[in-house]
């Protein structure tokens, strides 16, 4: 019986701890809002990195595919 006590106790301490623990604030992420193209452009600095570090403007030479195409479905 002591078991079963015990056990309800914890579960009732861990309901009231979730219940009580701080909610974060959902900050928008700056990275979906911020949609810019990559550039390449001649002679322009290449960024070195030490550490952790958000680089916002990168020179890139190749991206993907980021032309736009329209299918027809019949349906």
């Amino acid at each position: 019986m002591g078991f079963w006590m015990a056990l309800a106790v914890a579960f009732a301490v861990n309901v009231v701890a979730y219940l009580l623990m701080p909610k974060p604030k959902r900050a928008a992420n700056p990275q979906s809002q911020d949609l810019r193209e990559p550039t390449a452009e001649a002679g322009a600095p290449i960024p070195v990195v030490f550490g952790e570090i958000t680089v916002t403007s990168p020179n890139v030479l190749f991206y993907g595919d980021v032309s736009k195409r329209q299918y027809e479905v019949n349906a």
